[in-house]
């Protein structure tokens, strides 16, 4: 009889775990910042999966704009490596820092991002 007692229980833990899974998602907060270390304000920022992609600039993954803190927030990610572009007028990240490197899953990954 006690086992039949516990059941619930350890389907109501079981269901918790998973509920849990899904609150955290895999995130990516970048911030976008100047040779100088200044945050960069509307920053158009661009994710994408492959090199080939990035290079062709196609197949974007998401998109951004960075807020007065020179800082986007991408949710709901995989937790792979991407590719990043990042500009604003004649500055871009081209040439350093490309890639963000694997992120983690369930966690709230950060980057920066340098432009000039």
């Amino acid at each position: 009889m006690k086992k039949l007692l516990i059941l619930p229980f350890v389907l109501l833990l079981m269901t918790a775990i998973d509920s849990q899974a899904q609150i955290f998602n895999t995130s990516l907060t970048l911030t976008v910042r100047d040779d100088l270390g200044n945050a960069i304000e509307g920053a158009t920022v661009k994710i994408y999966e492959t090199e080939a992609d990035y290079l062709a600039e196609t197949n974007v993954v998401i998109e951004d704009v960075t807020d007065k803190k020179g800082v986007v927030k991408f949710k709901k990610l995989e937790p792979k490596s991407y590719y990043v572009i990042a500009r604003k007028d004649d500055m871009d990240n081209a040439g350093g820092g490309e890639q963000i490197g694997q992120l983690e899953e369930g966690k709230f990954n950060k980057a920066t991002v340098i432009i000039q």
